[in-house]
Formats: structure tokens, sequence, C-alpha cells
């Protein structure tokens, strides 16, 4: 487009062909999700040193990330209001100002509450997650836990061209779907608005798609 508006504006062509150029297709949902398989999630959780403070803090929010799939923001914006110890629920504020309670797993209950007691500095803040030096307050945005994932990855040895935290979103996706959760239940999970966004998971059942796939004329048998 940009050459064919350079040869109107030299006089070279008098119509404007740049609205011919038809756009590049951008599928959706044309790629298939990235995620870790079942072992590099436990590497990646074994790197967290818990004998230090900065180790149990990382591996409580590893775990969050790994066994509710909560995006980077959610665990930002959690408060100490937000876990209720006796319900066993986690309060999460999501997108769209939207706010869900999920179940909290024992072993995610166990990690925060080690961090809640042993870690985590007296400040007036109510976030969960404490910078490890001054100011001692919450992080500031989405990229510290980011930071934190892509540094765990790196010691772990895992060399993925994806390290973000929302990794950990796709691979529990992928898990549940493997064992036999129904979109709608990975949807409610994940908190998707729309049931389509979750379908996209659906394609990384290969085998299940296999026994749906049309023979290829000449192709091998």
């Amino acid at each position: 487009r940009s050459f064919f508006r350079y040869l109107r504006h030299r006089g070279d062509i008098s119509i404007d062909l740049a609205a011919c150029v038809p756009a590049i297709a951008n599928w959706q949902f044309s790629t298939l999700p990235k995620f870790l398989q079942p072992h590099q999630v436990q590497q990646v959780l074994s790197q967290c040193n818990r004998q230090t403070a900065q180790g149990r803090r990382d591996y409580a929010i590893l775990l969050l990330l790994a066994r509710l799939g909560l995006r980077a923001c959610e665990i930002v914006s959690l408060t100490l209001d937000d876990v209720h110890w006796q319900a066993g629920e986690i309060a999460i504020h999501g997108k769209g100002n939207r706010s869900a309670l999920l179940p909290l797993p024992p072993d995610v209950g166990q990690a925060i509450a080690d961090y809640l007691k042993k870690d985590r500095p007296i400040c007036s803040t109510r976030h969960v997650f404490i910078r490890m030096r001054a100011p001692r307050r919450g992080f500031a945005n989405s990229e510290a836990i980011s930071t934190i994932v892509a540094r765990t990855f790196k010691r772990a040895g895992i060399d993925s061209p994806h390290t973000g935290a929302h990794l950990f979103r796709h691979t529990l996706a992928t898990q549940m779907l493997r064992q036999g959760a129904a979109l709608a239940d990975i949807a409610l999970l994940l908190r998707h608005r729309s049931l389509n966004t979750t379908t996209i998971y659906a394609k990384v059942d290969l085998m299940a798609l296999r026994t749906l796939a049309q023979p290829w004329l000449g192709g091998a048998q």
C-alpha cells in the first residue's frame, strides 16, 4: 500500500491502487495455545528455595498461577481480605471489574500462610505479596509477576519462547481437558466471559481430534 501511495504521489499512476491491496488474513484461534508439560510445572516449582523469604513468596505466587490459573494482574491486586481461610475460598478480582470466588487448594493455602506468617513485612498496604526491597509495598504492575516467572524458568533450564505468567493459565486448561474436564468447567475456573474463548483449548486434544479428521485425498492411508 505504501508503495502504491508513493507512486501516486510521484505521479507515476493516477488511480489509488492502495485500496486494492487485500489485508493479511488473521484467522481467530488459528494457532495452538502454548503450554507446559506436567513435569515441567513441577520442575519450575522446585526451583523456589523455600528456606528463604523470597523463595517462599515466589512459591506461593507460582502455585496460584499453576493451580488456579490466575492472571498476573489478579495476583498483584490480591489483598489480605480476599483470602477466606475458614471457608477455604479466595476472592479474585479480574478483568472488567468482575469478581469471583474460587476454592483455595490446600497446598496453595499452606504456601500463602507460610509466607504471611514468616516473611511478609509489617506495612500499611493490604496487598498479600510485597516487594523484597524498600519501599515495602505491593507490586506496581503485572510485569513483576512475569519477571518472577521468567527468572524461575531460567533457573529450571526450560527453554521456551513463552515465559510469561499466562503460560501457566494455558497449561492448567490443557491439563484439565486431558483429564476429562468439560469446556464449561474450564471456562468457569478461568472465568471466561464467553465459552468461545475456551474453545481454543479443544485443539490441544489431538488424539480426540484425529477421530474427527477426514481422510486426505491422495494422502497416506
